[in-house]
């Protein structure tokens, strides 16, 4: 009897394993961004357009109780057009890891953001490919006369009922 009581729960044990031990991979979408090709425009014949290059550091991680030990984050990257009445030219999106690798490119053809329109790009809490000190490198276009685009990041995370979120400015580098 004590043989079938056995043989009984190392069944139930392998079935319960099976079941919650099989979980399906998670789709990455920082990986399969928005469609940037609808936003695609061709710039060639604008006349007159400022160019600029922004820096904005990404947090994929951060150091949590030591350097041994790091806490995953959830990153959105707000790319938004500060002016009210000019359309802006976001030419490329580069991302590159801690050590300053490229990791991937977003988009590499012009895209348009309408006055006061914000597009964002979103990494993924399991896309920790980045790092710790993960960044980007946007160049743009501009009407000259008009503001500037901003370019954010806001990085968050929740731990059973603890919360974490802070948020980076990018930095005209040219």
């Amino acid at each position: 009897m004590k043989s079938k009581y056995m043989w009984s729960r190392l069944l139930l044990i392998l079935v319960l394993l099976g079941i919650f031990g099989c979980e399906e991979p998670k789709e990455v979408s920082s990986i399969n961004p928005e469609n940037w090709s609808k936003r695609t425009i061709d710039i060639g014949k604008k006349d007159s357009l400022e160019y600029g290059k922004t820096y904005l550091s990404t947090y994929s991680q951060i150091y949590s109780t030591s350097e041994h030990k790091t806490h995953n984050l959830t990153a959105m990257v707000s790319l938004r057009n500060t002016s009210d009445k000019d359309t802006v030219y976001v030419l490329k999106a580069n991302y590159y890891d801690t050590h300053g690798k490229h990791v991937r490119t977003y988009f590499n053809t012009p895209i348009y953001l309408a006055p006061l329109e914000t597009a964002e790009i979103i990494i993924d809490e399991i896309d920790v490919i980045g790092g710790t000190g993960s960044n980007f490198i946007f160049e743009w276009n501009i009407p000259m006369g008009t503001s500037e685009p901003l370019f954010e990041g806001v990085m968050n995370s929740t731990m059973g009922q603890q919360g974490l979120s802070f948020t980076t400015q990018g930095r005209r580098i040219e």
